[in-house]
C-alpha cells in the first residue's frame, strides 16, 4: 500500500471542521484513500457510494431522510452524483456541529453556486492527486523547504534523461503505476480516457458535441505549459466558441486540465492575464499525443511534457505542504516569462523556470530577473530547473541559482 501523503492533512481537518471534502479526478485513490481511514481507525463512521445504484436512488428521492439513516459520521464516495444532499446537508449541520462528514468527488461538485453557499464555513477540501514520484518512492522531498526557507540547501545531482522520462511516460495513476508492461499501461489509459469522456463528462451535462471532446483534448495536449487562446482552438476544431468553452469547463470539471493563474504585479496591458493549461497526469499526455521512445531522442519536443511533469509534481507537494502556497505562472505579451511562481502566505514570490538542458547560459534567467525587477522586496528567490547535475550560482542575482532538475523529487 502507497501512503498517501495528504494523509495527515485529512486526519487534522476531520477532527474539527464537520465536512471534509476530497476531490480529484477518477481513479486516483480516493476511495482506497477512505478505507484506509476506517481501516486506521482515523474515521469512525459508516462507508456509503454513489457507484451503488440503489444507493444513489435512495439519496436523490429522499435526501434527509438518506442522511439521517445513515447515521452521524459517514464517508460518502462520489457525492457529485446526488448534489441534491448539500441542502439537507446543511441542515444537518447546523442542527449538530458534531456530525463528521468525509465527502469524496471525481468532479468539482463545489463549481455549483447552490452546494458552494450552502456549506460556506463547514466545510473543507483537499485534492487527492495521481501518485507523486514522492509517494512512490516513500518519502517527502525537501523541495519546498528548500525553496522558502532563507538557506540554499539545494543538492548536485547526477541527472539521468532515461530516468526522467521513464516518470514522465508512467505518470501516477494508482492502476499505471501498478502495471509493470509499457502496453498493458497503454491499454488502461486508453479506456481511461474513453470512460472520462463517454461516461462521466455525460453525467455531468448531457450536452449534444461531445464527440468532438477527444479532438479538443488533443489541441490541448500539444499546448501544456503555454496560455492558450480559446477562439483559435475553437476554430481549429470546427466548434463554436460558446460550446469550445463548455466543454473546457467540463474538462476541468472532472480534473483532467489544470488551469494555472497568471501573477501580475499590476493591471497594466503589458502583462498576460489567461491561466496555462496543464494536463493532470503526464502519462495521459504521452497517451493523447502517442509520444514514448521519441521522447528520449528530442529534447526540444520533451519540454512541454517535462514542464507539465514538473508543475504537477510541485502541486502535488504543495497539497501537503504545511503552509499555504499558490503556483503560478508569469508572461508578458512582449518579453519575458517564468514558467512557475509560487506566491506564499506573506505574498513572497519564488520564480521556477525549467529547462531540458544540460548546458545553461546567461539568458536563460531573463525571465526570472525581469520577475525580480517587477517583484521588488517581495521576490525571494529564483531557480533555474534543469538536467545537468550541479547547483551553479553567478547568473547575474544572488538569488538566482541553477538547479538539478529531481531536487523536485528526491534523490
Amino acid at each position: 500500500m502507497i501512503k498517501r501523503f495528504i494523509y495527515t492533512q485529512i486526519s487534522k481537518a476531520q477532527q474539527d471542521t464537520p465536512v471534509v471534502m476530497i476531490t480529484g479526478a477518477r481513479q486516483t485513490g480516493k476511495s482506497t484513500f477512505c478505507q484506509q481511514l476506517l481501516k486506521d481507525g482515523i474515521f469512525s463512521g459508516s462507508y456509503v457510494t454513489f457507484d451503488d445504484p440503489s444507493v444513489l436512488a435512495a439519496a436523490q428521492s429522499d435526501p434527509m431522510g438518506f442522511l439521517l439513516d445513515i447515521g452521524e459520521n459517514v464517508i460518502i464516495d462520489e457525492v457529485q452524483r446526488a448534489p441534491e444532499i448539500f441542502l439537507s446537508l446543511k441542515k444537518l449541520i447546523d442542527d449538530n456541529r458534531n456530525r463528521r462528514i468525509i465527502l469524496t468527488g471525481s468532479a468539482n461538485v463545489m463549481l455549483q453556486p447552490k452546494v458552494a453557499d450552502s456549506l460556506a464555513g463547514r466545510i473543507e477540501t483537499h485534492h487527492l492527486w495521481p501518485f507523486s514520484v514522492d509517494e512512490i518512492n516513500g518519502r517527502k522531498s525537501v523541495f519546498l523547504d528548500n525553496l522558502i526557507n532563507d538557506e540554499n540547501n539545494f543538492e548536485s545531482i547526477p541527472t539521468r534523461w532515461e530516468e526522467i522520462i521513464e516518470l514522465i511516460r508512467r505518470g501516477g495513476y494508482p492502476e499505471v503505476v501498478n502495471r509493470v508492461s509499457e502496453s498493458r499501461r497503454a491499454k488502461w489509459l486508453q479506456a481511461y480516457l474513453e470512460s472520462i469522456l463517454q461516461k462521466d463528462i455525460r453525467d455531468l451535462a448531457n450536452i449534444d458535441g461531445l464527440i468532438y471532446m477527444p479532438k479538443i483534448l488533443n489541441q490541448l495536449s500539444v499546448r501544456v505549459g503555454s496560455t492558450i487562446n480559446m477562439s483559435d482552438i475553437a476554430r481549429l476544431t470546427g466548434i463554436k466558441n460558446s460550446s469550445f468553452q463548455r466543454y473546457m469547463a467540463l474538462l476541468e470539471q472532472v480534473f483532467m486540465i489544470v488551469k494555472i493563474p497568471a501573477w501580475t504585479p499590476n493591471a497594466e496591458g503589458q502583462f498576460v492575464k489567461s491561466p496555462k493549461i496543464f494536463l493532470n497526469d503526464t502519462g495521459l499526455l504521452c497517451q493523447l499525443e502517442n509520444s514514448g521512445d521519441d521522447l528520449l531522442q528530442d529534447r526540444t519536443q520533451a519540454g512541454h511534457f517535462v514542464e507539465n511533469f514538473v508543475a504537477m509534481e510541485i502541486l502535488k507537494q504543495i497539497s501537503w505542504f504545511n503552509d499555504p502556497l499558490k503556483l503560478m505562472h508569469f508572461s508578458m505579451h512582449k518579453g519575458a516569462e517564468v514558467d512557475l511562481v509560487i506566491e506564499d502566505q506573506k505574498k513572497m514570490i519564488y520564480g521556477i523556470e525549467i529547462k531540458s538542458k544540460t548546458s545553461l547560459k546567461p539568458d536563460d534567467f531573463k525571465g526570472l530577473k525581469k520577475l525580480a525587477q517587477l517583484a521588488g522586496h517581495k521576490f525571494k528567490k529564483g531557480i533555474l530547473l534543469y538536467t545537468g547535475e550541479h547547483v551553479l550560482g553567478g547568473f547575474g542575482g544572488k538569488n538566482l541559482q541553477a538547479v538539478p532538475i529531481n531536487n523536485v523529487w528526491g534523490k
